[in-house]
């Protein structure tokens, strides 16, 4: 239950903080007459998202009636939500910082055009997230229990209904949090779940007939890992280890979590720039004005970007992330004279 849990978490503060974007926009622009608009494309989003989920469990449990069909079609979407875990754990590390300018540029755009474009533009920024839950919760909750018994599903609202109650704070401004420090552990923590999943979808194409090897055993570790003990049943239920997997399961699962973890958590070094020195430290003579006295620029990342300006509190307006990852309030900017 705490992988759905936390697909819940993260998927719905991914989403809330999204939304909470786009209403502090509006109400920083005095265009509080265009939040009804706001929230009919966001519950279209989730009624949809809702609908998808049902859908998939339709299939699986009435649609289709041989038992191999249904492995076949546990497994495909099993690889469908790897995929889409993938995507999305490497997209918000590489969006993070531009995501709320995005998505004010597209709002003011929105406004332009009317109240429908504006209820499209919501309903798009967050049917994203919920698709890929409800993807991701039926295939972890197959991972975990087989599909038997309502945990999973009050684990990920559990998860969805702690993730708004951060993204409220966040809004009012009464709570404080390394975004890049909790994005990185749920990321990581996420590309485990997602390895689970992926052996399983395996375990799965071997049942249906697909792949071979199902009886061929990588090890049987019984003996110690008892599946009846508590934390056998905790590690199956989080990440899919199981105490006698395949071969081919295996496999899979180390060749997905490892280089995965590598390229998620690595950060390659800054390269230090020289200091000047000598002439052109002091303009080569040529009047222009030192380091010292040049006008600052604003903060850049690693890839050379300016660092995104944090929008105000208080009135309603959501505090985007720093390069540290702390949503805060920046300080006034201060121009001088050269």
């Amino acid at each position: 239950m705490f992988a759905t849990y936390l697909i819940g978490l993260r998927e719905g503060l991914e989403a809330t903080l999204v939304v909470g974007i786009l209403v502090a926009f509006l109400v920083k622009s005095q265009r509080r007459d265009r939040l009804p608009q706001v929230w009919a494309g966001v519950g279209l989003a989730v009624a949809l998202s809702v609908l998808f989920g049902w859908l998939i469990e339709y299939t699986s449990t009435s649609l289709l009636a041989r038992s191999e069909d249904r492995e076949l079609f546990e497994a495909v979407t099993s690889v469908a939500a790897v995929v889409f875990v993938t995507w999305m754990i490497f997209w918000m590390r590489r969006a993070a910082r531009t995501i709320a300018g995005e998505l004010r540029g597209k709002l003011t755009e929105a406004l332009a055009v009317g109240s429908l474009a504006v209820a499209g533009m919501a309903f798009l920024a967050v049917v994203r997230e919920g698709l890929e839950t409800a993807l991701i919760f039926y295939s972890a909750a197959q991972s975990a229990t087989g599909g038997t018994g309502s945990g999973p599903l009050l684990a990920l609202i559990g998860g969805i209904v702690t993730a708004v109650a951060i993204g409220f704070l966040l809004y009012r401004s009464a709570l404080r949090i390394n975004l890049s420090t909790f994005f990185t552990w749920t990321g990581a923590l996420l590309i485990l779940v997602a390895a689970g999943i992926l052996k399983y979808g395996v375990h799965d194409f071997q049942e249906a007939g697909v792949l071979p090897g199902l009886n061929d055993l990588a090890f049987d570790i019984t003996g110690v890992l008892d599946p009846n003990t508590w934390y056998a049943a905790l590690l199956a239920g989080m990440f899919n280890i199981t105490a006698a997997p395949s071969v081919l399961e295996m496999v899979a699962w180390v060749a997905y979590a490892v280089p995965v973890l590598v390229l998620f958590l690595w950060r390659p070094a800054a390269t230090a720039k020289p200091a000047p020195t000598g002439d052109r430290a002091h303009g080569a003579g040529s009047g222009a004005p030192a380091a010292s006295e040049r006008p600052t620029t604003p903060a850049t990342d690693d890839a050379g970007s300016a660092a995104p300006a944090t929008g105000p509190t208080g009135d309603g307006a959501v505090p985007a992330p720093t390069a540290d990852g702390h949503a805060t309030t920046a300080p006034p900017a201060v121009s001088r004279r050269v």
